[in-house]
């Protein structure tokens, strides 16, 4: 009954049209780019199944935090591949590690990037879990004081944000309650609080050299098939002082990000991952579809579900197609 009165195609006739009537405005503000730091010098090898994302050590980490700074990009988070690991992931906690040592280049630099480290102990053990394995499960409580002092030792070498994405339960309280105690209490915790057991993550495994060498990692991070659950996570982390809280995978779990930030008055994060990144690289190198396209549009349905930073490995190409 109401056409022809009222016609919305009206505001959709021209390009300015569009863009000032437009809802969700996608910018770099929110961009986290992910980088992974490894051992040596001069080191740049780019992972088979990512195109464009590298393993680096860390002088290479510094020039391409130069890059990401000059594209208006915000903030990096680092993984690291270490020397040697051991069944409890001891050196994630060394002066010396990799990702200590690209947090201090960094600092160095005088780049004015934040400096956000992921905390979990799956790149550092040597059978690939995020927690240590006792009797043949992975324990929870034991694992915490190591994760709380792998981010005390992030806090010491500069970092500005500790993001751990282990899912052990108790997690954000001991990291905090480690972090107050050493004079941190200024440093942010952005906490993998809704991450899910999910089948994207594959590429990423090979970047981190992080994959399982038994098992699975059902018994801690979530049932793809839980939506009420992700809310009680939330919510416990938040109480345990979490600053931040992250959704992850991003695409799959867009109905997540809608209800934690519905319910939460934190700033809500999601991870756009490898294997979401990987599938759009393939299809593109193929000619099935227009890369710069489909990737705004997935960035823009991230954010229009309600996530304001976005965890992404388009983040460079982005930013560059956003400022033309």
């Amino acid at each position: 009954m109401s056409f022809p009165t009222h016609r919305p195609r009206r505001l959709r006739r021209t390009e300015a049209l569009r863009g000032m009537v437009r809802e969700t405005r996608l910018t770099t503000a929110g961009f986290i780019y992910p980088m992974f730091v490894c051992p040596g010098t001069k080191v740049r090898q780019e992972v088979s199944s990512m195109p464009g994302v590298h393993q680096q050590s860390v002088d290479q980490i510094v020039e391409e935090c130069r890059e990401v700074e000059s594209l208006g990009i915000p903030a990096v988070i680092l993984f690291g591949l270490p020397e040697s690991k051991d069944p409890r992931g001891a050196i994630s906690y060394s002066p010396e590690g990799v990702v200590q040592k690209a947090i201090e280049a960094i600092r160095k630099a005088g780049l004015q990037l934040l400096v956000i480290t992921d905390v979990c102990l799956c790149e550092y053990t040597d059978h690939g879990h995020c927690g240590v394995i006792e009797r043949g499960e992975i324990a929870n409580d034991p694992t915490l004081d190591i994760l709380a002092q792998q981010a005390l030792s992030h806090a010491r070498a500069g970092a500005d944000i500790i993001a751990p994405s282990d899912m052990m339960d108790g997690r954000v309280a001991a990291i905090r309650k480690k972090l107050d105690q050493h004079n941190f209490e200024n440093i942010s915790i952005l906490a993998y609080a809704a991450k899910y057991c999910s089948g994207f993550y594959g590429p990423f495994r090979e970047a981190a050299q992080s994959a399982p060498q038994h098992g699975d990692r059902r018994s801690y991070q979530m049932d793809p098939a839980n939506a009420r659950e992700a809310l009680k996570e939330v919510a416990l982390d938040i109480e345990e002082g979490a600053d931040m809280v992250m959704v992850k995978p991003a695409l799959p779990y867009l109905d997540i990000v809608r209800m934690v930030r519905d319910r939460f008055d934190v700033p809500v994060g999601a991870y756009n991952v490898s294997g979401e990144y990987a599938m759009v690289k393939a299809a593109a190198r193929n000619g099935w579809i227009d890369e710069k396209r489909v990737v705004l549009e997935i960035l823009t349905g991230i954010q229009r579900a309600g996530a304001g930073i976005i965890l992404t490995y388009h983040a460079k190409d982005a930013a560059r197609w956003l400022k033309s």
